[in-house]
Protein backbone atom coordinates (compact mmCIF):
# COMPACT_ATOMS: atom_id res chain seq x y z
CA UNK A 1 0.00 0.00 0.00
CA UNK A 2 1.35 3.44 -0.94
CA UNK A 3 1.84 5.68 2.09
CA UNK A 4 1.06 9.38 2.36
CA UNK A 5 4.78 10.10 2.61
CA UNK A 6 5.52 8.15 -0.59
CA UNK A 7 2.80 10.03 -2.44
CA UNK A 8 4.16 13.38 -1.29
CA UNK A 9 7.72 12.42 -2.17
CA UNK A 10 6.66 11.34 -5.64
CA UNK A 11 4.63 14.52 -6.04
CA UNK A 12 7.61 16.65 -5.09
CA UNK A 13 9.77 14.89 -7.66
CA UNK A 14 7.19 15.27 -10.43
CA UNK A 15 6.65 18.94 -9.66
CA UNK A 16 10.32 19.85 -9.36
CA UNK A 17 10.65 20.76 -13.03
CA UNK A 18 8.45 23.82 -12.62
CA UNK A 19 6.55 24.55 -9.44
CA UNK A 20 5.38 28.05 -10.26
CA UNK A 21 3.71 29.09 -13.50
CA UNK A 22 6.41 31.61 -14.48
CA UNK A 23 9.96 31.51 -15.88
CA UNK A 24 12.94 31.55 -13.58
CA UNK A 25 14.09 34.99 -12.49
CA UNK A 26 17.04 36.57 -14.23
CA UNK A 27 20.13 36.63 -12.00
CA UNK A 28 19.98 40.38 -11.34
CA UNK A 29 16.31 40.33 -10.47
CA UNK A 30 16.76 37.21 -8.38
CA UNK A 31 19.30 38.94 -6.15
CA UNK A 32 16.86 41.72 -5.34
CA UNK A 33 13.71 39.61 -4.76
CA UNK A 34 13.00 37.31 -1.81
CA UNK A 35 10.28 34.78 -2.63
CA UNK A 36 8.59 33.08 0.31
CA UNK A 37 5.92 30.43 0.82
CA UNK A 38 4.19 31.58 4.04
CA UNK A 39 2.26 29.30 6.35
CA UNK A 40 -1.14 30.67 5.27
CA UNK A 41 -3.03 32.81 2.81
CA UNK A 42 -3.12 36.51 3.69
CA UNK A 43 -6.79 37.53 3.66
CA UNK A 44 -6.96 39.98 6.60
CA UNK A 45 -4.52 42.87 6.82
CA UNK A 46 -5.47 44.45 10.17
CA UNK A 47 -3.21 43.04 12.95
CA UNK A 48 -5.32 44.63 15.67
CA UNK A 49 -8.64 43.21 14.46
CA UNK A 50 -7.22 39.67 14.27
CA UNK A 51 -4.62 37.64 16.16
CA UNK A 52 -3.87 35.56 13.04
CA UNK A 53 -0.11 35.09 12.78
CA UNK A 54 -0.11 35.55 9.02
CA UNK A 55 -1.48 39.07 9.54
CA UNK A 56 0.93 39.77 12.42
CA UNK A 57 3.88 38.64 10.27
CA UNK A 58 2.78 40.89 7.42
CA UNK A 59 2.32 43.69 9.93
CA UNK A 60 5.93 43.56 11.07
CA UNK A 61 7.05 44.45 7.56
CA UNK A 62 4.81 47.50 7.31
CA UNK A 63 4.54 48.90 10.83
CA UNK A 64 7.09 49.53 13.54
CA UNK A 65 6.82 49.47 17.33
CA UNK A 66 7.94 51.86 20.04
CA UNK A 67 9.97 49.12 21.70
CA UNK A 68 11.01 45.64 20.59
CA UNK A 69 11.91 42.57 22.61
CA UNK A 70 15.38 41.14 22.12
CA UNK A 71 16.19 37.43 22.33
CA UNK A 72 16.43 37.71 26.13
CA UNK A 73 12.84 39.06 26.23
CA UNK A 74 14.09 42.52 27.25
CA UNK A 75 12.32 45.56 25.76
CA UNK A 76 14.69 47.76 23.76
CA UNK A 77 13.94 51.15 22.17
CA UNK A 78 12.81 50.85 18.55
CA UNK A 79 10.85 53.87 17.31
CA UNK A 80 11.56 55.37 20.70
CA UNK A 81 14.84 57.20 21.18
CA UNK A 82 14.44 56.39 24.85
CA UNK A 83 12.23 56.91 27.88
CA UNK A 84 12.30 58.16 31.44
CA UNK A 85 10.37 56.82 34.44
CA UNK A 86 9.28 58.99 37.35
CA UNK A 87 10.50 58.27 40.87
CA UNK A 88 7.11 56.84 41.83
CA UNK A 89 7.30 54.58 38.72
CA UNK A 90 3.93 55.80 37.48
CA UNK A 91 4.84 58.16 34.62
CA UNK A 92 6.62 56.95 31.48
CA UNK A 93 7.84 59.76 29.23
CA UNK A 94 8.66 58.37 25.78
CA UNK A 95 10.65 60.34 23.21
CA UNK A 96 10.49 59.38 19.52
CA UNK A 97 13.56 59.17 17.31
CA UNK A 98 14.07 62.13 15.01
CA UNK A 99 12.97 61.96 11.39
CA UNK A 100 10.49 59.07 11.56
CA UNK A 101 8.00 59.19 8.69
CA UNK A 102 5.08 57.10 7.51
CA UNK A 103 5.02 55.63 4.02
CA UNK A 104 2.81 58.49 2.82
CA UNK A 105 5.51 60.99 3.78
CA UNK A 106 3.82 62.36 6.89
CA UNK A 107 5.88 62.53 10.10
CA UNK A 108 5.30 60.09 12.96
CA UNK A 109 3.96 62.11 15.89
CA UNK A 110 3.18 61.47 19.53
CA UNK A 111 -0.52 61.74 18.69
CA UNK A 112 -0.16 58.78 16.30
CA UNK A 113 1.44 56.73 19.07
CA UNK A 114 -1.24 57.51 21.64
CA UNK A 115 -4.07 56.72 19.21
CA UNK A 116 -2.38 53.45 18.22
CA UNK A 117 -1.84 52.36 21.83
CA UNK A 118 -5.48 53.07 22.66
CA UNK A 119 -6.77 50.98 19.74
CA UNK A 120 -4.38 48.11 20.45
CA UNK A 121 -5.22 48.04 24.16
CA UNK A 122 -8.87 47.22 23.42
CA UNK A 123 -7.98 43.94 21.69
CA UNK A 124 -4.74 42.70 23.23
CA UNK A 125 -4.59 40.60 26.41
CA UNK A 126 -1.84 42.52 28.21
CA UNK A 127 -2.97 45.75 26.57
CA UNK A 128 -6.33 45.33 28.29
CA UNK A 129 -4.53 45.07 31.63
CA UNK A 130 -2.46 48.16 30.88
CA UNK A 131 -5.59 50.10 29.92
CA UNK A 132 -7.14 49.49 33.35
CA UNK A 133 -4.07 51.09 34.95
CA UNK A 134 -3.74 54.14 32.69
CA UNK A 135 -4.82 57.39 34.28
CA UNK A 136 -4.00 59.53 31.26
CA UNK A 137 -2.07 59.67 28.00
CA UNK A 138 -0.56 63.14 27.66
CA UNK A 139 0.93 64.47 24.41
CA UNK A 140 3.75 66.88 25.31
CA UNK A 141 4.83 67.74 21.77
CA UNK A 142 5.23 65.97 18.42
CA UNK A 143 8.07 63.77 19.70
CA UNK A 144 7.23 63.29 23.38
CA UNK A 145 4.26 61.82 25.21
CA UNK A 146 3.49 60.43 28.64
CA UNK A 147 1.75 57.31 29.84
CA UNK A 148 0.53 58.23 33.32
CA UNK A 149 -0.45 55.22 35.43
CA UNK A 150 -2.63 54.88 38.51
CA UNK A 151 -0.06 52.50 39.97
CA UNK A 152 3.28 51.07 38.85
CA UNK A 153 3.15 48.38 36.17
CA UNK A 154 6.51 46.76 35.51
CA UNK A 155 5.37 45.20 32.22
CA UNK A 156 4.54 48.49 30.48
CA UNK A 157 7.48 48.51 28.05
CA UNK A 158 7.25 44.72 27.61
CA UNK A 159 3.62 45.17 26.56
CA UNK A 160 4.51 47.87 24.03
CA UNK A 161 7.31 45.76 22.54
CA UNK A 162 6.17 42.14 22.63
CA UNK A 163 5.90 40.30 19.29
CA UNK A 164 2.89 38.25 20.40
CA UNK A 165 -0.46 38.97 18.78
CA UNK A 166 -1.80 41.55 19.08
CA UNK A 167 1.29 43.70 18.51
CA UNK A 168 1.27 47.39 19.43
CA UNK A 169 2.02 48.63 15.92
CA UNK A 170 2.12 52.40 15.43
CA UNK A 171 -0.27 53.64 12.75
CA UNK A 172 -1.22 57.13 11.57
CA UNK A 173 -3.70 58.74 13.95
CA UNK A 174 -6.51 58.74 11.38
CA UNK A 175 -6.05 54.98 10.82
CA UNK A 176 -5.76 54.24 14.53
CA UNK A 177 -9.07 56.06 15.01
CA UNK A 178 -10.80 53.06 13.35
CA UNK A 179 -13.03 51.13 15.74
CA UNK A 180 -10.88 48.24 17.07
CA UNK A 181 -13.72 45.84 16.20
CA UNK A 182 -13.73 47.03 12.57
CA UNK A 183 -11.01 46.14 10.07
CA UNK A 184 -8.95 48.93 8.57
CA UNK A 185 -9.17 49.33 4.79
CA UNK A 186 -6.40 47.99 2.50
CA UNK A 187 -5.53 51.52 1.45
CA UNK A 188 -4.81 52.30 5.12
CA UNK A 189 -1.98 49.76 5.40
CA UNK A 190 0.46 52.61 5.94
CA UNK A 191 3.24 52.28 8.46
CA UNK A 192 6.75 53.52 9.06
CA UNK A 193 8.43 50.11 8.85
CA UNK A 194 11.15 48.77 6.55
CA UNK A 195 8.76 47.61 3.79
CA UNK A 196 5.79 49.12 1.98
CA UNK A 197 2.71 47.04 1.19
CA UNK A 198 1.85 46.86 -2.53
CA UNK A 199 -1.92 46.67 -2.28
CA UNK A 200 -2.20 46.85 -6.10
CA UNK A 201 -0.36 43.49 -6.26
CA UNK A 202 -2.20 41.84 -3.37
CA UNK A 203 -4.14 38.88 -4.72
CA UNK A 204 -5.48 36.78 -1.81
CA UNK A 205 -5.01 33.13 -2.58
CA UNK A 206 -2.11 33.85 -4.94
CA UNK A 207 0.40 36.35 -3.61
CA UNK A 208 1.21 39.43 -1.56
CA UNK A 209 4.07 41.84 -2.24
CA UNK A 210 6.11 44.38 -0.30
CA UNK A 211 8.86 46.70 -1.51
CA UNK A 212 11.76 48.15 0.45
CA UNK A 213 11.02 51.47 2.11
CA UNK A 214 13.87 53.74 0.93
CA UNK A 215 13.09 56.28 3.65
CA UNK A 216 13.37 53.82 6.54
CA UNK A 217 16.14 54.62 9.00
CA UNK A 218 17.13 51.45 10.88
CA UNK A 219 18.65 51.65 14.32
CA UNK A 220 22.42 51.22 14.58
CA UNK A 221 22.29 48.15 16.86
CA UNK A 222 22.48 44.63 15.38
CA UNK A 223 19.13 43.00 14.70
CA UNK A 224 18.07 40.78 17.61
CA UNK A 225 14.60 39.23 17.54
CA UNK A 226 12.32 42.27 17.00
CA UNK A 227 14.86 44.72 18.46
CA UNK A 228 17.80 46.44 16.80
CA UNK A 229 18.32 47.58 13.24
CA UNK A 230 15.77 46.35 10.72
CA UNK A 231 17.82 46.46 7.51
CA UNK A 232 15.92 45.50 4.37
CA UNK A 233 18.40 43.90 1.96
CA UNK A 234 15.87 42.93 -0.71
CA UNK A 235 14.11 45.46 -2.91
CA UNK A 236 11.06 43.25 -3.01
CA UNK A 237 9.53 40.49 -0.85
CA UNK A 238 6.92 38.25 -2.45
CA UNK A 239 4.69 35.79 -0.61
CA UNK A 240 3.50 33.00 -2.89
CA UNK A 241 0.50 31.06 -1.61
CA UNK A 242 1.11 27.38 -2.40
CA UNK A 243 -1.23 25.17 -0.31
CA UNK A 244 0.00 21.93 -1.89
CA UNK A 245 3.05 20.73 0.04
CA UNK A 246 4.61 18.77 -2.82
CA UNK A 247 4.38 21.81 -5.09
CA UNK A 248 5.89 24.06 -2.42
CA UNK A 249 8.76 21.62 -1.89
CA UNK A 250 9.40 21.43 -5.62
CA UNK A 251 9.41 25.22 -5.90
CA UNK A 252 12.04 25.39 -3.17
CA UNK A 253 14.13 22.65 -4.78
CA UNK A 254 14.06 24.32 -8.19
CA UNK A 255 14.93 27.75 -6.78
CA UNK A 256 11.63 29.30 -7.81
CA UNK A 257 11.14 30.24 -4.15
CA UNK A 258 13.78 30.91 -1.50
CA UNK A 259 12.08 30.13 1.79
CA UNK A 260 9.26 27.83 2.94
CA UNK A 261 8.00 28.84 6.36
CA UNK A 262 6.31 25.61 7.51
CA UNK A 263 7.50 22.62 5.50
CA UNK A 264 5.53 19.42 5.89
CA UNK A 265 7.24 16.90 8.17
CA UNK A 266 6.66 14.10 5.66
CA UNK A 267 8.94 15.96 3.25
CA UNK A 268 11.82 16.61 5.67
CA UNK A 269 13.80 13.60 4.30
CA UNK A 270 13.43 14.87 0.73
CA UNK A 271 14.54 18.36 1.66
CA UNK A 272 17.46 17.17 3.81
CA UNK A 273 18.85 15.21 0.88
CA UNK A 274 19.03 18.36 -1.23
CA UNK A 275 22.43 20.02 -0.76
CA UNK A 276 20.98 23.39 -1.81
CA UNK A 277 18.42 23.46 1.01
CA UNK A 278 18.81 24.11 4.74
CA UNK A 279 16.34 22.95 7.40
CA UNK A 280 16.85 24.93 10.60
CA UNK A 281 14.76 25.26 13.75
CA UNK A 282 14.63 28.96 14.68
CA UNK A 283 12.10 29.02 17.52
CA UNK A 284 13.45 27.47 20.75
CA UNK A 285 10.03 27.61 22.43
CA UNK A 286 8.30 25.89 19.53
CA UNK A 287 4.58 26.09 18.87
CA UNK A 288 1.55 25.06 20.94
CA UNK A 289 -1.38 23.40 19.18
CA UNK A 290 -4.88 24.00 20.51
CA UNK A 291 -8.50 22.99 19.98
CA UNK A 292 -10.76 25.96 20.65
CA UNK A 293 -14.39 25.58 21.76
CA UNK A 294 -17.30 27.93 21.14
CA UNK A 295 -18.52 28.44 24.72
CA UNK A 296 -21.63 30.40 23.73
CA UNK A 297 -23.71 27.61 22.20
CA UNK A 298 -24.47 23.91 22.75
CA UNK A 299 -22.93 21.50 23.15
CA UNK A 300 -19.65 23.07 24.29
CA UNK A 301 -21.31 25.64 26.51
CA UNK A 302 -21.25 22.78 29.05
CA UNK A 303 -17.91 22.22 30.79
CA UNK A 304 -18.70 18.52 31.17
CA UNK A 305 -19.04 18.12 27.41
CA UNK A 306 -15.73 19.90 26.88
CA UNK A 307 -14.02 17.65 29.42
CA UNK A 308 -15.55 14.52 27.90
CA UNK A 309 -14.06 15.36 24.51
CA UNK A 310 -10.67 16.06 26.11
CA UNK A 311 -10.79 12.61 27.73
CA UNK A 312 -10.70 11.07 24.25
CA UNK A 313 -7.91 13.27 22.85
CA UNK A 314 -4.36 11.90 22.81
CA UNK A 315 -1.63 14.53 22.40
CA UNK A 316 0.69 11.99 20.79
CA UNK A 317 -1.83 11.47 17.98
CA UNK A 318 -1.94 15.20 17.26
CA UNK A 319 1.81 15.73 17.42
CA UNK A 320 2.63 12.76 15.23
CA UNK A 321 0.07 13.97 12.70
CA UNK A 322 1.88 17.32 12.56
CA UNK A 323 5.57 16.39 12.78
CA UNK A 324 5.74 12.63 12.26
CA UNK A 325 7.31 10.01 14.49
CA UNK A 326 10.51 11.82 15.51
CA UNK A 327 10.15 12.25 19.31
CA UNK A 328 12.61 15.15 19.26
CA UNK A 329 10.07 17.27 17.38
CA UNK A 330 7.32 17.35 20.01
CA UNK A 331 6.51 17.32 23.73
CA UNK A 332 3.42 17.01 25.88
CA UNK A 333 2.14 20.44 26.89
CA UNK A 334 -0.21 21.95 29.43
CA UNK A 335 -1.52 25.49 29.55
CA UNK A 336 1.95 27.08 29.84
CA UNK A 337 4.81 26.45 27.44
CA UNK A 338 7.13 23.60 28.45
CA UNK A 339 10.61 24.77 29.38
CA UNK A 340 9.46 28.17 30.68
CA UNK A 341 9.32 29.25 34.36
CA UNK A 342 5.51 29.12 34.55
CA UNK A 343 5.15 25.60 33.14
CA UNK A 344 3.96 22.88 35.52
CA UNK A 345 3.34 19.15 35.31
CA UNK A 346 0.53 19.31 37.82
CA UNK A 347 -2.69 17.82 36.47
CA UNK A 348 -1.20 16.92 33.10
CA UNK A 349 -2.16 13.27 33.46
CA UNK A 350 -5.62 14.43 32.37
CA UNK A 351 -4.12 15.38 29.00
CA UNK A 352 -1.48 12.71 28.45
CA UNK A 353 -2.71 9.61 30.29
CA UNK A 354 -4.31 6.58 28.61
CA UNK A 355 -7.37 7.41 26.51
CA UNK A 356 -10.64 5.56 27.13
CA UNK A 357 -13.18 6.14 24.37
CA UNK A 358 -15.95 4.22 26.13
CA UNK A 359 -15.47 6.22 29.32
CA UNK A 360 -15.50 9.42 27.25
CA UNK A 361 -18.77 8.34 25.62
CA UNK A 362 -20.35 7.82 29.05
CA UNK A 363 -19.03 11.17 30.27
CA UNK A 364 -20.42 12.86 27.16
CA UNK A 365 -23.90 11.45 27.81
CA UNK A 366 -23.76 12.29 31.52
CA UNK A 367 -22.75 15.87 30.68
CA UNK A 368 -25.95 16.31 28.68
CA UNK A 369 -24.89 15.94 25.06
CA UNK A 370 -28.14 15.43 23.12
CA UNK A 371 -26.92 14.92 19.57
CA UNK A 372 -26.51 18.61 18.75
CA UNK A 373 -24.65 19.31 15.52
CA UNK A 374 -20.97 20.09 16.01
CA UNK A 375 -19.38 22.25 13.30
CA UNK A 376 -15.61 21.79 13.10
CA UNK A 377 -13.92 24.48 10.98
CA UNK A 378 -10.93 22.78 9.34
CA UNK A 379 -8.36 24.93 7.53
CA UNK A 380 -7.11 22.35 5.04
CA UNK A 381 -4.68 24.74 3.32
CA UNK A 382 -2.35 24.75 6.35
CA UNK A 383 -0.75 21.39 7.21
CA UNK A 384 -0.70 22.15 10.95
CA UNK A 385 -4.41 22.90 11.22
CA UNK A 386 -5.36 20.26 8.67
CA UNK A 387 -3.55 17.52 10.60
CA UNK A 388 -5.10 18.50 13.94
CA UNK A 389 -8.57 18.77 12.42
CA UNK A 390 -8.40 15.30 10.91
CA UNK A 391 -7.44 13.77 14.27
CA UNK A 392 -10.28 15.57 16.06
CA UNK A 393 -12.80 14.57 13.40
CA UNK A 394 -11.89 10.92 13.93
CA UNK A 395 -12.23 11.31 17.72
CA UNK A 396 -15.65 12.94 17.35
CA UNK A 397 -16.85 10.20 15.02
CA UNK A 398 -15.71 7.51 17.46
CA UNK A 399 -17.63 9.31 20.20
CA UNK A 400 -20.78 9.29 18.07
CA UNK A 401 -20.97 13.07 17.81
CA UNK A 402 -23.18 14.62 15.12
CA UNK A 403 -20.30 16.16 13.17
CA UNK A 404 -20.30 18.63 10.30
CA UNK A 405 -16.72 18.82 9.04
CA UNK A 406 -16.23 22.11 7.20
CA UNK A 407 -13.12 21.75 5.05
CA UNK A 408 -12.13 25.27 4.05
CA UNK A 409 -9.17 27.66 3.94
CA UNK A 410 -7.63 29.56 6.84
CA UNK A 411 -8.87 32.91 5.57
CA UNK A 412 -12.45 31.66 5.81
CA UNK A 413 -11.83 30.28 9.31
CA UNK A 414 -10.45 33.66 10.42
CA UNK A 415 -13.60 35.39 9.17
CA UNK A 416 -16.14 32.78 10.34
CA UNK A 417 -14.73 32.26 13.83
CA UNK A 418 -15.68 35.87 14.61
CA UNK A 419 -19.37 34.92 14.34
CA UNK A 420 -21.24 34.52 17.63
CA UNK A 421 -24.27 33.03 15.90
CA UNK A 422 -25.39 29.41 16.54
CA UNK A 423 -24.36 26.80 13.98
CA UNK A 424 -27.73 26.87 12.22
CA UNK A 425 -27.08 30.54 11.41
CA UNK A 426 -23.53 30.19 10.16
CA UNK A 427 -21.72 29.83 13.47
CA UNK A 428 -19.24 27.22 14.57
CA UNK A 429 -18.39 24.82 17.40
CA UNK A 430 -14.67 24.03 17.14
CA UNK A 431 -11.54 25.08 15.30
CA UNK A 432 -7.85 24.28 15.55
CA UNK A 433 -4.97 26.71 15.52
CA UNK A 434 -1.60 27.08 17.20
CA UNK A 435 0.30 29.71 19.15
CA UNK A 436 4.02 30.41 19.32
CA UNK A 437 5.40 29.06 22.58
CA UNK A 438 6.33 32.60 23.64
CA UNK A 439 2.65 33.57 23.62
CA UNK A 440 1.75 30.87 26.16
CA UNK A 441 4.77 31.38 28.43
CA UNK A 442 2.79 33.28 31.09
CA UNK A 443 -0.68 34.77 31.66
CA UNK A 444 0.27 38.27 30.48
CA UNK A 445 -0.19 37.74 26.74
CA UNK A 446 -1.98 34.37 26.96
CA UNK A 447 -5.13 35.35 25.08
CA UNK A 448 -6.62 31.87 24.80
CA UNK A 449 -6.51 31.45 28.59
CA UNK A 450 -8.64 34.52 29.23
CA UNK A 451 -12.01 33.91 30.87
CA UNK A 452 -13.59 37.28 30.12
CA UNK A 453 -16.52 35.93 28.08
CA UNK A 454 -17.82 38.40 25.54
CA UNK A 455 -16.21 41.35 27.27
CA UNK A 456 -14.05 43.90 25.46
CA UNK A 457 -11.12 42.30 23.71
CA UNK A 458 -12.23 38.73 24.35
CA UNK A 459 -10.88 36.09 21.98
CA UNK A 460 -12.93 33.86 19.69
CA UNK A 461 -14.71 31.15 21.67
CA UNK A 462 -15.60 33.56 24.49
CA UNK A 463 -15.12 31.37 27.61
CA UNK A 464 -16.32 32.76 30.93
CA UNK A 465 -14.21 31.82 33.95
CA UNK A 466 -14.16 34.28 36.86
CA UNK A 467 -11.61 32.06 38.61
CA UNK A 468 -9.14 32.32 35.72
CA UNK A 469 -9.57 36.08 35.60
CA UNK A 470 -9.02 36.41 39.36
CA UNK A 471 -5.87 34.30 39.21
CA UNK A 472 -4.60 36.33 36.25
CA UNK A 473 -4.96 39.52 38.28
CA UNK A 474 -3.19 37.83 41.20
CA UNK A 475 -0.34 36.88 38.87
CA UNK A 476 0.18 40.50 37.85
CA UNK A 477 0.25 41.51 41.53
CA UNK A 478 2.58 38.69 42.67
CA UNK A 479 5.79 39.91 44.37
CA UNK A 480 8.19 37.45 42.72
CA UNK A 481 8.56 34.70 40.14
CA UNK A 482 8.11 31.91 42.71
CA UNK A 483 4.67 33.20 43.66
CA UNK A 484 3.80 33.71 40.00
CA UNK A 485 4.68 30.05 39.34
CA UNK A 486 2.43 28.93 42.21
CA UNK A 487 -0.42 30.98 40.76
CA UNK A 488 0.13 29.44 37.31
CA UNK A 489 -0.07 25.98 38.87
CA UNK A 490 -3.49 26.90 40.26
CA UNK A 491 -4.48 28.40 36.91
CA UNK A 492 -3.66 25.13 35.18
CA UNK A 493 -5.86 23.16 37.59
CA UNK A 494 -8.74 25.61 37.06
CA UNK A 495 -8.21 25.49 33.29
CA UNK A 496 -8.46 21.70 33.37
CA UNK A 497 -11.89 22.08 34.97
CA UNK A 498 -13.25 25.02 33.00
CA UNK A 499 -11.36 24.03 29.82
CA UNK A 500 -11.29 27.19 27.69
CA UNK A 501 -9.42 25.11 25.10
CA UNK A 502 -7.49 21.84 24.87
CA UNK A 503 -3.70 21.95 24.33
CA UNK A 504 -2.71 19.36 21.73
CA UNK A 505 1.05 19.54 22.44
CA UNK A 506 4.25 21.46 21.76
CA UNK A 507 5.92 20.96 18.39
CA UNK A 508 8.94 22.22 16.50
CA UNK A 509 8.91 22.90 12.75
CA UNK A 510 12.08 24.18 11.07
CA UNK A 511 12.25 26.76 8.33
CA UNK A 512 13.32 25.38 4.94
CA UNK A 513 15.35 27.78 2.80
CA UNK A 514 17.87 27.89 -0.02
CA UNK A 515 21.49 27.64 1.11
CA UNK A 516 22.33 31.03 -0.41
CA UNK A 517 19.86 32.76 1.93
CA UNK A 518 21.59 34.16 5.01
CA UNK A 519 20.72 36.29 8.02
CA UNK A 520 17.40 34.70 9.00
CA UNK A 521 16.85 35.69 12.62
CA UNK A 522 15.93 33.28 15.38
CA UNK A 523 12.58 33.99 16.99
CA UNK A 524 8.91 33.05 17.14
CA UNK A 525 8.11 34.10 13.56
CA UNK A 526 9.71 34.71 10.16
CA UNK A 527 11.29 38.17 10.05
CA UNK A 528 12.19 39.61 6.66
CA UNK A 529 14.78 42.21 7.58
CA UNK A 530 18.45 41.23 7.99
CA UNK A 531 17.90 38.49 5.37
CA UNK A 532 20.26 38.55 2.38
CA UNK A 533 21.40 36.42 -0.52
CA UNK A 534 25.05 35.36 -0.43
Amino acid sequence: MTTRRELLTAGAALAAAGALPRPALAQGARRSVLRVVPHANLTVIDPIWTTAYITRNAGFMVWDTLFGLDSQFRPQPQMAAGHTLSDDRRVYTITLREGLTFHDGTPVRSADCVASIKRWAVRDAIGQKLATLVDEYRVLDDRRFEIRLKQPFALTLFALGKPASNVCFIMPERVAATDPNTQIAPEDVIGSGPFRFKRDEWNPGARAVWTRNPDYRPRSEPADWVAGGKRANFERVEWHIIPDAATAAAALQSGEVDWWETPLADLFPVLRRDRNIVLEQMNPLGEIGILRFNHLHPPFDKAGVRRALAMAMNQADYMQAIVGNDPALWKHAGFFTPGTPMATERGLEALKGPRDIEAAKRALAEAGYNGEKVVLLAATDIPITNAQSQVTAEVLRRLGVNLEYVATDWGTVVQRRASREPVERGGWSLFHTWWAGFDHANPAAHLSLRGNGTGPGSWFGWPTSPRLEELREAWFAAPDEAEQARICERMQMVALEDLPYVPTGQFFIPFAFRRDITGILKGPMPLFWNVARS
